[in-house]
C-alpha cells in the first residue's frame, strides 16, 4: 500500500491566499503578496480611473490602491471590518494594493489540480477575463486570479508617477 503512495506523481505545490470579492472566492499566488493590511485612509489622486482609489503609505513607500470589484465591473466596495488591502509585488518590483472584501485562508494546491481557463472572447464576462485558472481542492473550487490582467505594469507606473 505504501508503494502506491510513493509512486503517486505529485507536482509542484503552490500556496494561494483565498480572498472573497462579492460572493466569489479567488486565489492569489502567495509569491506575489508583499503584505496584507487593514483598511486605512486612502488619499485620492485626481484624474484617474474610478477603480483606482488613491494611494497609501506603506513603510515610507507610496503605494497605489485599486478596487478589484470595480475593475471587474462589480458594484462599489462596501468597506467592513473584514475588508483588507493586499499589497502585491509586480514583476518589476513595484507595489500595488488591491481592496478585497475578506481574506479567508491559505490554500496549498498541487499544480496538477489547477486547470487553465480558456475563453471565447465574444462570450466572456468582465469578471472572467481576470481568472487564469480554477483550482480543485477538498473544499471545492477556487478561481485563480490572473494578476497580469488585474494589475497592469503600465497602470502602476502611471499612477505612481502622478502621485509623486
Amino acid at each position: 500500500m505504501n508503494e502506491l503512495r510513493d509512486n503517486v506523481d505529485v507536482g509542484e505545490l503552490i500556496q494561494f491566499i483565498v480572498i472573497k470579492i462579492d460572493d466569489e472566492q479567488y486565489g492569489i499566488n502567495i509569491k506575489y503578496i508583499d503584505n496584507i493590511v487593514r483598511m486605512q485612509q486612502i488619499t485620492r489622486v485626481p484624474k484617474v480611473d474610478d477603480y483606482l482609489k488613491g494611494v497609501i503609505n506603506i513603510r515610507g513607500e507610496i503605494v497605489p490602491v485599486m478596487s478589484v470589484r470595480m475593475k471587474m465591473g462589480l458594484s462599489e466596495d462596501t468597506i467592513t471590518n473584514k475588508s483588507r488591502i493586499i499589497i502585491l509585488k509586480t514583476g518589476e518590483g513595484d507595489l500595488v494594493g488591491i481592496i478585497v472584501d475578506q481574506v479567508n485562508q491559505v490554500l496549498t494546491l498541487d499544480v496538477n489540480n489547477i486547470e487553465k481557463v480558456r475563453y471565447d472572447d465574444k462570450k466572456s464576462t468582465d469578471q472572467a477575463k481576470f481568472v487564469g485558472g480554477v483550482g480543485h481542492y477538498e473544499g471545492g473550487l477556487v478561481s485563480i486570479l490572473d494578476l497580469d490582467a488585474v494589475v497592469s505594469e503600465k497602470e502602476i507606473k502611471e499612477k505612481s508617477s502622478s502621485a509623486s
